[in-house]
């Protein structure tokens, strides 16, 4: 297995993880598979770098814990706004 496909593999395992975790922060995780758990997770990511880059924080820093919870956050707050659009609460 090459290093680009460890990385993938990674980014998946990652952001299948804090999808799960955020879905049942947000009480979604009965409605979600593991396709939507990776999707969140990892879309996650790169919202809750967006959103901490906004506070001058340093988002994504590689495959590391920070990283992982920076994807949590992001994915908790992708999820609340799903929930909050849906209707919710």
């Amino acid at each position: 297995m090459s290093l680009s496909s460890m990385t993938w593999l990674a980014w998946i395992v990652l952001g299948g993880m804090a999808g799960w975790i955020a879905s049942m922060l947000t009480r979604n995780n009965a409605r979600m598979g593991l396709l939507a758990n990776i999707l969140v997770g990892i879309i996650g990511a790169f919202v809750g770098t967006f959103l901490l880059n906004q506070f001058g924080v340093k988002g994504m820093s590689g495959f590391n814990l920070y990283t992982f919870l920076v994807a949590i956050l992001g994915a908790t707050v992708l999820l609340w706004l799903f929930n909050l659009l849906r209707g919710r609460r």
